[in-house]
This record gives structure tokens, sequence and C-alpha cells, in this order.
């Protein structure tokens, strides 16, 4: 909970809005952590006589680890534990604030007839399993493009899958970490003013590979590993092509989550690193960690994003894309993670089962994993 000392780099939330001139859809992505649960309940609150509601609005963060801390902007955080994180009620408000400023902003622009397409590439090679299936990584790298129809970059959704966590505890400063410098590197490549989102995969166990040549700096390794996956991702940028009329729509599936419960090693792990104990964990999990949670999905064309509300598993992660991959008949799924609110790790069973820390920070059992691929399948299974 030590206060950050200056900003490095600047953090940004950018917004997509998308429209058939029937029906309107927000995309926002944001160079966060996550975000606790009553954030974004909050956020749909103050923009509710605006004609937003929570169906219409997913918020994807890139879950840099040199950003807002969750449960500094969590009201329910009541426990005052530094480990943990202490809520700070003008940091919540600045935080909501912020989105609601952006949601009014681009609610405001006159919308603008696009062409869109998406394309996806495999790059092995870049990220890592940091659990025990050192083969098994998500190596997919989607893009998106929206263009006027002129052919001018407007917007480019990126989405690929590790945890931005080339910073540790020791650098202090605000950050968008990798993510920032792969999207300042694809819009200054890209040029015309066209905006870059990045999100976020099933990363709860990848982490990236640093480049050749990044040199020791945390700093800089984040620097090289964001402006080279860049430069991939614009070559893959320019191959891809768009299409005027495409599929639109989206849904908001609700999720009943498992008994909230802790791993059996948690206070040899967690518990231990955050100072609780089993008294604490008691009181602290009903008030942190929701009884429901939500699953938000959005197709576009051939692109179907399924918001995972955590940090699920990358196996998890493939076996949902393949999953909407067949049910869609879709070229392009992809994980959205930490969609919305940050619940917890989201593992297979047999991942809780063998424990370490992904399954230390897993707070509802061994049937979390399966339960929410099953509710986001069945949110899928309502897009047209």
């Amino acid at each position: 909970n030590a206060p950050a000392i200056g900003v490095h780099d600047r953090l940004f939330a950018k917004a997509l809005l998308l429209s058939d001139g029937e029906k309107k859809f927000l995309l926002i992505t944001c160079d966060m952590l996550g975000l606790a649960p009553p954030v974004k309940a909050e956020i749909v609150k103050r923009v509710a006589d605006d004609g937003w509601t929570s169906e219409q609005i997913l918020i994807l963060p890139s879950h840099s680890h040199a950003s807002i801390e969750m449960h500094a902007i969590n009201p329910n955080n009541i426990f005052g534990i530094p480990q943990v994180g202490i809520h700070d009620p003008k940091l919540f408000e600045f935080t909501v604030n912020n989105f609601v400023d952006l949601i009014r902003s681009v609610s405001a622009l006159e919308p603008e007839p696009v062409k869109i397409g998406t394309g996806s590439v495999q790059i092995p090679g870049w990220n890592r399993n940091r659990r025990d299936d050192a083969t098994l990584t998500d190596d997919e790298l989607t893009i998106t493009r929206i263009d006027s129809l002129t052919d001018e970059p407007l917007a480019v959704l990126v989405n690929y899958t590790a945890h931005p966590t080339f910073m540790s505890e020791k650098q202090m400063m605000f950050s968008a970490g990798w993510p920032g410098s792969l999207q300042r590197t694809m819009e200054s490549l890209i040029g015309d003013d066209a905006t870059v989102m990045y999100f976020n995969g099933a990363e709860g166990d990848q982490s990236p590979r640093s480049r050749p040549g990044s040199g020791s700096s945390r700093w800089e390794m984040a620097a090289r590993y964001g402006t080279d996956l860049g430069i991939e991702a614009v070559k893959q940028w320019k191959t891809v092509s768009t299409s005027r009329d495409v599929a639109f729509d989206f849904h908001l599936q609700t999720i009943d989550l498992p008994q909230r419960s802790w791993h059996p090693d948690f206070m040899a792990t967690g518990g231990k690193e955050y100072g609780l104990s089993e008294e604490l964990l008691r009181d602290m999990l009903p008030r942190l960690s929701p009884a429901q949670t939500t699953s938000g999905s959005l197709r576009l064309g051939d692109l179907v994003v399924i918001g995972i509300p955590g940090e699920m598993a990358a196996g998890l992660g493939l076996k949902l894309k393949a999953k909407t991959k067949e049910a869609l008949q879709v070229s392009h799924p992809v994980i959205g993670g930490l969609a919305n609110e940050w619940i917890s790790y989201i593992l297979s069973e047999q991942a809780y089962r063998t424990g370490r820390y992904e399954a230390s920070v897993s707070f509802y059992g061994e049937k979390l994993g399966p339960t929410i691929v099953e509710g986001a399948m069945a949110g899928v299974a309502n897009l047209r």
C-alpha cells in the first residue's frame, strides 16, 4: 500500500461506441490492474440517466501491475490491511468519474460509418506458462481493424495473452507496462490519429518472455517487449481486410458462483504474504468476493469477445475459444480477461488441487473454472 512516487507513462481508458442504428454498445479498455466489483456498478449507476445499462458496457483492463490497486478502489474493503490495500474513497471517486467522463464524451460524438475486419496469427515464443505445463501457452495475436469507408484507420483492437509483470514491487511509478508501449508503438506506426485498444486474454498462468537485448532494467524490458510486439501487430494489421456488413450483437450473462472458500495451502502462501488469518478470511470473503458475477460477450463480425471476470488459466481459455468457434462458426473468438470485475484466479479443477500461488488467490473452490466456462458459453449462445 505504499504510494507511487511519480508517473513513468500515462494511463488511459479508451472507449469504442458501436451502433447499428438500433442498439448501441460501449467497449472500454483501460491501463489498469483490474476493477473491484463495485466499480462498474457505480459507473453504470451514474450514466443510467444517459441511457446506458450494464449489458451495453464491457470494460476490459490490461492488468498492468504498475497501475491503480484494485482494493484501493473497493468500498467493501473495510479492513485496513496494507498488504491487501487500503480503500481510498477519493481514489474511488477519481477513477469512477474518469470512466463516467469518458462515456459521456464518446456518447456526444457524431457516429461515423465504418468497415470492420479481424485477423489472427500464431506467434510462439513470446510467452510462457508459469505453472506445471510449460508447453501450454496461448500464442494467438488477434487484430481487429475499424476503418472509415474511405479506408482511414479509426480504431484497432488488439488481443494477446500475457501478464504485464516485468515491473516488480520496486518500480513505484505509474505505468501501463508493456501494453502501454504496444499501444503507443502501433499508434505511431499506423498514424492518422488511430486509437489502439489493447485487452488481455486468459493470462492467469501466462507470463511474457523478455526480448533479446532488452537489458536488466525492468522499464526497458517492458518497453522493448511492447515495442516489438507492437511491430508484429502492425504487420498483422496490414493484412486484415474489412467489410461494411458485419454481424453485431452483445449479451451479459449472470453466473451464480460456487460457495466462497480458500485453498488449504492459502495460509502458507497468500495468507502469510497478505497478513491474513482464517478468522479474518471468514469476514473478508463475503464482503470482497461476490456471490454472483457476469460474463459479457460481444460479436463484431468474425470477432467474438468472451468476457471473463478474473484471471483465467490459458487451458480453460483455449477450451472456451474452441467451443465458441464451433458454436457460432466464427474464425476469431478471443478471451477478454478481467472483464468488468476481478473475482479471482480461475483454474481447472486439477490445477486448483495442485495448489501454488494461483490457487491460493482463487476463492471459490475447484468448481470455479467449470462454472465460469459453462456460464460464459451460455452467454455466447445468445449471440447472433
